[in-house]
């Protein structure tokens, strides 16, 4: 009797065996991050605005995904709280313009069957699927009603589109927010995925300010990650790659400060983002360039001594750092690619030790053969006749960050055959 219990057993499961586990065609792929950002405690350097504080108020944020989908949910982040965090509700739609949103397109956002959520400190969750249709490049708001009294421990910075905050009371569902103030940062929200083929993927881009956008401005999404998965999109193709942008203004790879070091941070925002094919790795200037550097304090005085002088690195402590990033990645299947660092002769923290630096550390980039591939992001903004600065117009006025044209010129040097090849590798195993 046991042995017919098998044989029937063994026949229903290839008659109905791919639908009993597939479901539907919508069971079919995997969850791939469309937009993303490194959160991180509020940068504590003279001259920026106080950490957040709400008290029985909303915040509506506006992202662009760059990958689109009809199945979405997002991560909130508690990473750098002390206390738990309670979420009153949330809720999820395209936007119309400013604070205002598409008439219809709202949708309510739930965690495991609940309109409210609290985060332990430390923590992320993620939320219930949402059915939401999404195109690629489309803004989104995503409106979070804190009803107790926060401050805003986990946050990114500089955010590409002004967040807006509410008075008293919760207007996540509502089309307008009346009367919102700006600010120019998001709050607890780390990541919004697809649920897409599984031939679609993800390629980080991972860095400091000149990743994170610093020198763009704010709105027109002409940082490099931006325009470079424009580019991907661009003569009618499919879009299989989302372009993810994990920069933090000021980070370093060795150092804590501006956020985690990318050494520590490197689990979070890279490894552990669903889909990932390939990592874009631009870091290392800051590295250099901090321990000259003499912050000016809030009344104009500058120190006599730099603040950061006793975390002076070498290039070998850089390029072997960059090894641990290379090693950790493939670990995972994850392709790395080097960007050679941009020039920053000019800049409030150059000297000629770190420019020597600079140099030895693009050359290994350029030819050690470390890295699957290498995008060349110096060769493509430098003046040709003074290696050390950037090409006129091509920077912000700082000497160190990007212009817009600057930013497309990084972005064209991408090969975008390279990172097509990493998405039809990993989408084999």
């Amino acid at each position: 009797m046991p042995r017919r219990f098998v044989v029937v057993a063994l026949l229903l499961l290839t008659a109905f065996g791919p639908y009993s586990w597939a479901g539907n065609a919508k069971d079919v792929g995997h969850w791939v991050s469309a937009w993303s950002t490194a959160v991180h405690a509020p940068l504590p350097f003279p001259g920026l605005p106080p950490a957040i504080a709400l008290e029985n108020q909303t915040v509506r944020m506006v992202v662009k995904p760059t990958l689109g989908g009809e199945r979405l949910r997002i991560r909130l982040s508690n990473a750098f709280g002390n206390s738990a965090l309670t979420i009153g509700s949330v809720h999820i739609a395209l936007v119309k313009q400013g604070s205002e949103i598409v008439a219809g397109s709202d949708r309510n956002v739930i965690f495991a069957g609940s309109a409210s959520v609290t985060i332990p400190p430390g923590a992320p969750v993620l939320s219930d699927p949402v059915e939401l249709k999404v195109p690629a490049f489309a803004e989104i708001a995503i409106s979070l009603y804190l009803p107790g009294t926060v401050s805003g421990s986990s946050m990114h910075f500089w955010a590409q589109h002004d967040t807006y905050i509410s008075g008293t009371g919760d207007f996540s569902a509502k089309e307008e927010i009346p009367n919102a103030s700006a600010r120019t940062s998001w709050y607890w929200l780390s990541d919004v995925e697809v649920w897409a083929a599984d031939d679609v993927a993800a390629v980080v881009a991972l860095g400091d300010s000149i990743t994170d956008g610093v020198g763009a401005k704010q709105g027109e999404y002409s940082d490099w990650p931006d325009i470079l998965a424009s580019r991907l999109s661009a003569g009618g193709k499919a879009q299989k790659l989302s372009v993810i942008n994990e920069g933090i203004g000021g980070n370093r790879i060795l150092h804590d400060g501006a956020g985690a070091s990318a050494l520590a941070r490197l689990d979070r925002d890279v490894l552990a983002q669903p889909g990932v094919a390939s990592v874009i790795l631009l870091e290392g200037i800051n590295d250099i360039g901090w321990p000259n550097m003499k912050p000016k304090s809030p009344d104009g005085t500058t120190p006599k001594d730099p603040p950061f002088a006793s975390e002076a690195v070498s290039a070998d402590d850089l390029i072997g750092s960059q090894k641990q990033i290379i090693e950790r990645a493939h670990e995972h299947g994850i392709r790395v690619y080097g960007a050679t660092l941009t020039p920053f002769e000019g800049a409030d923290y150059y000297s000629t030790e770190g420019e020597a630096m600079r140099q030895k550390i693009n050359q290994w980039i350029r030819t050690s053969g470390a890295f699957d591939g290498v995008f060349d992001f110096d060769a493509a903004v430098r003046d040709p006749n003074h290696l050390s600065q950037f090409r006129d117009g091509y920077h912000s006025g700082d000497h160190l960050h990007p212009s817009a044209t600057g930013f497309k010129a990084m972005a064209d040097a991408v090969d975008l055959t390279m990172l097509r090849s990493a998405v039809s590798s990993s989408t084999k195993k």
